[in-house]
C-alpha cells in the first residue's frame, strides 16, 4: 500500500470544502447513502465503481480516505482483488476532483444528487479523464461508461439516474476536447487544488510552485526502508532480482520499487527485513545520530516507522509517545514485525504528566501539520484543509516543541519533522524556536520539496519533508 496514513490529531475533520469555490458543496452537506448494491458481481467494475464511489462521498463529506475505505469495505466484505481496484480508484479520484467536478458543472449545470451519484460520475470522469504520469488510460473508454451505468442501476439509490450516467459520460468522449479547454482555465480545475492551495503555492515557491502542484497528482512511488540488522541494500536487492521484481535504490537504506506491489506480496516485509518508508522520512533517524545506550524520545511517533528505524540503527533505550489510541497500536504492531522493543506511551507531547522526568539524550519531535508536503499519498487532504490550518498548526506545534526541549539533555539533540511544504509550519517554525530557547542549529536538509525525479545515483525522488536540528547548550 504505496499510500500510507498521515499524521493526525485525532479530531474530527473539518466539513468538505467545494473543489471549485471553496465553500461547502450543498450535496456534500446532506446525509450520506450507505453502501448498498443489488445483483452485481464483486470481481466487476461496476462493484469496484460504486465502493469508490461511496467512499469519496464519505471524503467529500469531510472523512479521511483510509478510513472512509475501511468503512467501505466493512460495508462490502470485497475480496481483496476488489478492495485493491476500489481504493486505486478513489485514490486517483481525489487527484482529479477539481477537474471533474468543473467537468460536472458544465454539463449538468448543478451538483448531482445524492452524494453517491455525484461521487460515481466523479470516479467514471476520472477514469475517462485519466490521471498524470499515466502512459495508458487505466481502463477502455466503452467499457468505464458500459460499467458505470450498470453501477448506477444497481443501486437503488442511484437506478433512477441510469440515463443520465450513460449520457454525460458519452457527451465528455464526444466533446472532451473542448470541456477540458473550458474547464482549464480554472485553476482549481486546471491544477486539481482549491484556489488558495495554488495561490500559496505561489508565493511561498514562485519557481518551483507549478512542479510541485504536478508532482502532487501523480501516484507515489513504494519505497521500502531495509532493516540493517538483517540485511543489506545490496543484498535485497539480489532478492528482489531473484523473484523478476524491479527495484533500485535510492539511499543509504532505501530501495524504490519499480512498480508498487501489495504489502503482503513484498519479499521480507512480514519477516521484518523491509519496511514501508519514503526516502525523505528515512533521513530522519540518521539526523539524530543515536549512539548504543543513549536514551531516545520519538514524540509524536505513531504509525512508528521512524521509530522502527531509529531501533534498527542502535541499541538504544528508546520512548515513543503518541496521543491516539488506535495509531498507537500501528507501533505495537510496526515493532512485533521487526521484532524489537521500545517503551510505548499515550500522552500528549504538550504535556509532561507521562514523562518520568528523566532527561533524555536525543528527541524526535515530528510535529503535528497540514501534511501538505505528502499530498501526493494524500489526495484527500487537499479537499479537506483549509486555509487557516496551517497558522493553528503552527501554533500546536510551537507548544509541543518548547515542551519537548525541556525534557531534553544539556548538549542533547532534538530534530523537528514536518511533512509540510508551508514556511510557517517548517522554516518561520524553526527559526523562531531557536530564538526562543536559545537552541543552537546544527546541519540538517531544510525544506525538501517533493520530488518527482528519477535516478539511482541519489536519493531525489521523495515527499516534501522539513528537517531542522537543534542542540541545547551545556549548562554553565
Amino acid at each position: 500500500m504505496q499510500d500510507q496514513p498521515r499524521k493526525t490529531l485525532g479530531r474530527p475533520a473539518k466539513p468538505a470544502r467545494s473543489a471549485t469555490t471553496g465553500s461547502t458543496s450543498h450535496v456534500l452537506s446532506k446525509p450520506q447513502v450507505e453502501f448498498e448494491t443489488i445483483e452485481i458481481k464483486a470481481d466487476s467494475l461496476a462493484f469496484s465503481l460504486v465502493g469508490a464511489a461511496q467512499a469519496v462521498a464519505y471524503v467529500l463529506e469531510g472523512t479521511a480516505l483510509p478510513q472512509a475505505l475501511t468503512r467501505v469495505f466493512t460495508q462490502t466484505n470485497a475480496l481483496p482483488q476488489a478492495r485493491g481496484a476500489i481504493q486505486d480508484i478513489a485514490y486517483r479520484t481525489m487527484r482529479q476532483v477539481g477537474r471533474v467536478d468543473a467537468l460536472l458543472k458544465i454539463m449538468t449545470n448543478k451538483t448531482p444528487e445524492p452524494a453517491l451519484l455525484y461521487g460515481l460520475l466523479c470516479c467514471a470522469l476520472t477514469l475517462l479523464v485519466g490521471n498524470e504520469g499515466d502512459d495508458e488510460k487505466a481502463y477502455e473508454e466503452f467499457v468505464v461508461v458500459d460499467q458505470a451505468v450498470t453501477a448506477a442501476t444497481s443501486s437503488p439509490h442511484m437506478v433512477f439516474a441510469k440515463g443520465m450516467v450513460n449520457a454525460v459520460l458519452r457527451r465528455y468522449l464526444r466533446e472532451k476536447e473542448e470541456l477540458l479547454k473550458l474547464v482549464m482555465k480554472q485553476p482549481a480545475a486546471a491544477w486539481n487544488y482549491p484556489q488558495w492551495w495554488v495561490d500559496q503555492c505561489k508565493t511561498a515557491y514562485p519557481q518551483d510552485w507549478q512542479a510541485i502542484l504536478s508532482c502532487g497528482n501523480h501516484a507515489p512511488p513504494l519505497t521500502l526502508r531495509v532493516n540493517q540488522r538483517v540485511s543489506t541494500v545490496a543484498a535485497y536487492l539480489e532478492l528482489l532480482a531473484s523473484q523478476q521484481i524491479g527495484a533500485s535504490q535510492i539511499g543509504p537504506f532505501a530501495v524504490r520499487l519499480d512498480r508498487p506491489l501489495p504489502v503482503f506480496s513484498i519479499p521480507g516485509f512480514e519477516a521484518g527485513v523491509v519496511s514501508v518508508q519514503d526516502a525523505a522520512a528515512q533521513l530522519a533517524a540518521p539526523l539524530l545520530d543515536v549512539q548504543t545506550g543513549m536514551r531516545v524520545l520519538d514524540a509524536c511517533a505513531a504509525p512508528g516507522g521512524k521509530t522502527g528505524h531509529l531501533l534498527e540503527l542502535a541499541d538504544i533505550e528508546l520512548t515513543a509517545v503518541d496521543t491516539d489510541p488506535a495509531r498507537i497500536q500501528r507501533i505495537h504492531e510496526n515493532l512485533a514485525r521487526l521484532k524489537l522493543f521500545a517503551t510505548i506511551k499515550e500522552g500528549d507531547a504538550c504535556r509532561n504528566n507521562w514523562w518520568d522526568s528523566q532527561p533524555y539524550d536525543r528527541i524526535l519531535a515530528d510535529v503535528p501539520c497540514t501534511a501538505s508536503g505528502v499530498v501526493r499519498r494524500h489526495p484527500d487532504s487537499r479537499w479537506l484543509r483549509r486555509k487557516t490550518d496551517a497558522a493553528q498548526l503552527a501554533a500546536l506545534s510551537a507548544r509541543i516543541l518548547d515542551n519537548l526541549w525541556r525534557m531534553l539533555k544539556p548538549g542533547g539533540k532534538m530534530l523537528m519533522v514536518t511533512c509540510s511544504i508551508w514556511p510557517l509550519e517548517s522554516e518561520a517554525q524553526a527559526a523562531a524556536f531557536a530564538t526562543r530557547n536559545g537552541a543552537q542549529r546544527l546541519d540538517a536538509p531544510g525544506q525538501l520539496l517533493p520530488s518527482l525525479t528519477k535516478t539511482s545515483e541519489s536519493n531525489n525522488e521523495h515527499d516534501g519533508l522539513f528537517y531542522a536540528l537543534f542542540q541545547k547548550p551545556m549548562q554553565n
